[in-house]
């Protein structure tokens, strides 16, 4: 762990009473979105007694907007010298070292925002512990916020689904209304939306004793 297009269609839920959380460990592989009580996992902060529950990322399907853009990125100067060349007659030669010196500000260019992407997405997390959430958020890799609340300090439970994709691919933002200095939190397009409510909404029960 570090130290860590379309119409909306939306559709809210409230938490339900559901089955007792699975006590079965799961192993975290590195493009892991959901996961349920992550075998040796373990974060900053963890308190001795405290086991993860759930460890989340934003689905996957969610980096595929930048991916695609990155791809095209990366095609772009096999075709945009070629046109320069063959449809705009310049009136100056362009001298070669200036074309290949362009090309690779471009590439690198490409690869930081093909890197900047990827860490952001994979470093911004969320989990939920038998005695809390945590919500981990690194901002364009040089700040990082840590928020957490105790499972005592919830109140309000609740996800939204918005669009195709998100009916498609089963994620969704999870809502948790709080008691605490944070009054929301926000688990943005993480899968199994529901379930992921409905363990949270357990937790709280267990901790209230009933």
């Amino acid at each position: 762990m570090p130290t860590l297009f379309e119409a909306k269609q939306k559709s809210s839920q409230k938490s339900k009473r559901v089955p007792p959380i699975p006590s079965a460990s799961s192993h975290v592989h590195p493009f892991s979105c959901y996961v349920v009580r992550p075998d040796e996992l373990r974060f900053e902060t963890q308190e001795p007694d405290e086991d993860v529950i759930l460890f989340m990322r934003q689905h996957l399907v969610t980096n595929v907007p930048w991916v695609i853009l990155s791809i095209v990125l990366i095609l772009a100067p096999s075709v945009i010298i070629p046109f320069l060349f063959t449809f705009l007659h310049l009136p100056i030669p362009v001298p070669a070292s200036y074309i290949v010196i362009g090309t690779l500000f471009w590439y690198l260019a490409t690869a930081g925002f093909i890197i900047v992407n990827f860490l952001q997405w994979y470093f911004n997390i969320y989990i939920v512990t038998n005695h809390r959430i945590v919500d981990i958020d690194f901002v364009q890799l040089l700040f990082k916020r840590f928020s957490e609340a105790r499972l005592s300090k919830i109140q309000d439970v609740s996800y939204e689904t918005s669009g195709v994709f998100a009916a498609v691919f089963n994620f969704g933002d999870v809502h948790i209304q709080t008691a605490g200095e944070m009054p929301e939190f926000e688990f943005a397009s993480v899968p199994n939306p529901d379930k992921v409510v409905t363990t949270i909404s357990e937790l709280v029960k267990q901790e209230e004793g009933l």
